[in-house]
């Protein structure tokens, strides 16, 4: 199943940046924001996610927030998400 997905990180956030090279790396097209600079963003992901820290991806009804990139792999093949 393929999913529109939405990163919401931080310049400068290592796990940011790991799961944005993961995602690339295998293929995953999604819209990345950054609540760094866009505070209705953030507002927006505490909202989705019940939470303010990053990464945070939403993946249709599906969230997961605060996640290293152990955690992002297991969540996309649970969910079935596919690039």
């Amino acid at each position: 199943m393929g999913s529109d997905l939405t990163l919401y990180s931080r310049a400068m956030c290592s796990w940011c940046i790991d799961a944005k090279d993961f995602l690339q790396a295998r293929g995953y097209t999604f819209t990345e924001v950054d609540v760094g600079r866009n505070r209705a963003a953030y507002e927006e992901m505490k909202d989705l996610s019940d939470q303010s820290y990053v990464p945070t991806l939403v993946a249709g009804e599906e969230v997961l927030a605060n996640f290293d990139v152990h955690q992002l792999e297991k969540f996309l093949d649970q969910h079935q998400i596919e690039p």
